[in-house]
């Protein structure tokens, strides 16, 4: 790999849905990051709130793309193929980043060639209150696969990449409405570390009603993407196994939930699918 240039170019995409109520501060704190070259891309997801009136003082920094409600992956993914920087870093339009966020991962960059994508610590805030993280969230270093098969531990707000990223590891699954950033960071660790700037340069905030994390049932996008995962017969012997098991722990906490909310072809589903895997990767 070779050396950075000084300053390359860093590409902020900042995807937004019916966010005009927080959208200014997102786009904000990325005019006021202390780093010289940066290329900011908004990408409206179909929005039908003031998202227009509110990014119009912001046009002379701004690129802003327009698409049809397709989901926060395309919406990502729009960002990404327009983008014009040797760097890719995404930020969600209700999450900041502080003014030394980017040039303290270029610095990063600049101090290990090797690596193609790190992330920051982070702030969190919760209903207006600044929150610990649990230990069960405690973001590692490095080659992550087997700790981020139980929950996501890169946050997209705080994640950074070589562009050449997207031709190794591919773009987000646009299939998926939502963990399709588990998806994409599991992808990456079966064979590329990801690191951590240990800094808190990245604040999230929590609380309100429109998160996607907020949803219920995430566990049956999880099961999709782990269940990709062993279909396409790449993990290693180690990581199939801690696959394995950890997708039937889901399978079993989906299919419960389900016949919980009355759903009960599909908690059975997910009994059998259980079942089945059991069989085919006895312990």
């Amino acid at each position: 790999m070779k050396p950075i240039k000084n300053n390359p170019l860093v590409t902020a995409v900042i995807p937004t849905f019916n966010r005009g109520w927080c959208l200014a501060d997102a786009v904000t704190s990325v005019i006021n990051q202390k780093y010289p070259a940066m290329e900011i891309i908004v990408v409206d997801d179909g929005s039908t709130d003031n998202t227009s009136q509110v990014l119009e003082p912001y046009m002379d920094s701004v690129t802003l793309l327009h698409q049809k409600n397709t989901g926060v992956s395309a919406a990502r993914n729009l960002g990404i193929s327009q983008s014009s920087g040797e760097f890719v870093a995404f930020l969600d339009s209700d999450d900041r980043w502080t003014p030394d966020k980017i040039t303290c991962q270029v610095d990063f960059f600049q101090h290990h060639p090797e690596a193609m994508i790190c992330q920051t610590e982070e702030i969190w805030i919760r209903n207006g209150k600044r929150v610990n993280p649990k230990f069960k969230h405690k973001k590692p270093s490095g080659m992550i696969f087997e700790p981020s098969l139980e929950l996501c531990l890169v946050s997209p707000s705080a994640v950074m990449m070589r562009r050449q990223f997207f031709d190794i590891k591919g773009l987000f699954d646009e299939n998926l409405p939502a963990c399709e950033d588990y998806d994409l960071w599991l992808r990456t660790a079966t064979d590329m570390p990801i690191y951590l700037v240990d800094h808190p340069c990245t604040i999230k905030q929590g609380g309100h009603s429109d998160q996607l994390s907020s949803a219920h049932s995430l566990d049956q996008y999880r099961i999709q993407s782990i269940e990709g995962l062993l279909k396409a017969g790449t993990l290693s012997h180690t990581q199939q196994k801690a696959a394995v098991l950890v997708l039937r722990k889901k399978y079993t906490i989906y299919g419960k939930g389900c016949i919980k909310r009355g759903k009960l072809d599909e908690g059975q589903r997910c009994f059998d699918r259980e079942a089945a895997l059991s069989n085919l990767y006895p312990h």
